[in-house]
């Protein structure tokens, strides 16, 4: 199996369009089978189990109808059978970064893990010395 990074930016974009369009099947679909996942969403605590993750994006999804959210500047790295992006999420009210982890299951990336939290902007010409929380 030819394994790029193609294919995951795919599965990742794939996950965003579910997201925008509020198509709670599509974005269930793209999460592993295995209990073992988990989701933190912007503010919140982390969630673990594949049945409350995905009752946490089922309410999402009930209560927004859906997102103008977009995916920017995707990267992908690829470590054996798992995978991650990191990217910017944008919507009309401002960005979040993003981390999604995928692994192969049954020959398809699945996601087992969606991080977003909130970014400061990138100021032109920050060094990476600026103080960080970790």
């Amino acid at each position: 199996m030819n394994i790029t990074t193609n294919d995951v930016l795919e599965v990742n974009q794939a996950f965003y369009d579910a997201f925008a369009a509020g198509d709670y099947a599509e974005v269930e679909k793209l999460w592993a089978r295995i209990d073992k996942v988990s989701v933190i969403h912007p503010g919140s605590a982390v969630i673990h189990g594949r049945k409350a993750v995905m009752k946490s994006w089922q309410e999402i999804l009930k209560n927004s109808g859906g997102s103008q959210i977009r995916c920017a500047n995707s990267k992908a790295y690829i470590l054996g059978e798992t995978a991650y992006v990191v990217c910017t999420e944008v919507f009309p009210e401002g960005r979040l970064i993003a981390t999604n982890i995928f692994i192969l299951e049954e020959g398809d990336w699945k996601m087992v893990h969606h991080q977003a939290g909130y970014c400061n902007p990138v100021r032109q010409g920050a060094s990476d010395t600026n103080k960080s929380l970790h």
